[in-house]
């Protein structure tokens, strides 16, 4: 998803919104060839990943991936910011851009670790280099658990899948192909919230204390 948001944004401006590091030196770009509104839509981008990595930490409230949190929640925030985004791109303003940057960056920092792994999920910079040490601890015949090889190779994969399709969507569609992200998350949210909402609901009926039944007490 991160990826498929990266290329179509791309295809609208110069900066990438899944990543900071090149967000970062774009601004640095803009700001000494004078271009005063590009070097506003990078900040603007930037701000807006870190307003979104924000909202992460007031609704999850948690590094590690845990189970049972709001992430349901977080996801449909995603999706609610993606469509904005996506209205406000198709209109070829630029106030998209930070509400696609706030998406990422929400999703990001939703989850920042699983079982000792730093987890990236819009970007890959990370991905790569774990990816590399693990491989030169493999060669050095050092022992390594290849499930964790397997995962990150999978985020790897997933994200630049998600970029060749993005683009194949931004070419045909434009910036109205964001909304395949946004009513991808929205939908992933409420399934994720209602699962667990109904599991916490069954575990409280669980844990409730219930009623005699009649005739359930012992004969004197």
């Amino acid at each position: 998803m991160a990826g498929f948001i990266n290329s179509t944004a791309l295809g609208f401006f110069h900066t990438p919104v899944s990543h900071m590091t090149g967000a970062v030196s774009r601004l640095g770009i803009d700001l000494h060839g004078g271009h005063r509104e590009d070097a506003f839509a990078s900040l603007g981008i930037i701000l807006g990943f870190l307003v979104g990595a924000m909202l992460a930490g007031l609704m999850v409230g948690a590094l590690k991936l845990v189970p049972s949190r709001r992430y349901g929640v977080a996801l449909m925030v995603e999706g609610a910011l993606l469509s904005m985004a996506t209205g406000l791109l198709i209109a070829q303003h630029r106030l998209g851009l930070p509400a696609v940057a706030m998406a990422c960056g929400l999703q990001n920092a939703m989850a920042s670790s699983y079982c000792g792994l730093m987890i990236r999920t819009t970007h890959v910079t990370g991905v790569v280099t774990d990816i590399g040490v693990m491989l030169g601890h493999w060669l050095r015949h050092r022992q390594i658990e290849f499930w964790k090889l397997g995962f990150l190779a999978s985020l790897f994969g997933a994200f630049g899948l998600g970029g060749w399709i993005g683009v194949i969507a931004d070419d045909r569609f434009g910036p109205a192909a964001l909304g395949v992200p946004a009513v991808g998350c929205t939908l992933a949210g409420a399934i994720f919230w209602f699962v667990t909402h109904r599991g916490l609901v069954d575990l409280m009926q669980e844990a409730a204390p219930q009623p005699p039944r009649t005739g359930s007490f012992p004969k004197r």
